[in-house]
């Protein structure tokens, strides 16, 4: 799967898939975290620096995990956005 664009709350995230369910995030150009999702409906994030995950929920996390899932079941519509 190659990276994409994210947009939560007007911010811009990249997305950059590492396998196994594993995403590097990037917002506003920079660096920001790392997720991998749950077994559940959970996304986890991992602490940026000793990457150990961290099991406390994050609203902002599920959301960018809720937008990956859609994402990948609709990967034509994004690009198609793209091209107009």
């Amino acid at each position: 799967m190659q990276p994409f664009d994210l947009e939560h709350n007007n911010t811009h995230y990249a997305v950059f898939p590492e396998g196994s369910e594993t995403y590097t995030i990037y917002k506003e150009g920079k660096e920001y975290l790392q997720i991998q999702k749950d077994e559940g409906e959970q996304w986890i994030k991992f602490d940026n620096e000793t990457g150990t995950p961290v099991f406390e929920p994050d609203e902002e996390v599920n959301a960018l995990g809720k937008l990956i899932e859609w994402y990948k079941e609709n990967p034509e519509e994004e690009e198609e956005e793209e091209e107009l």
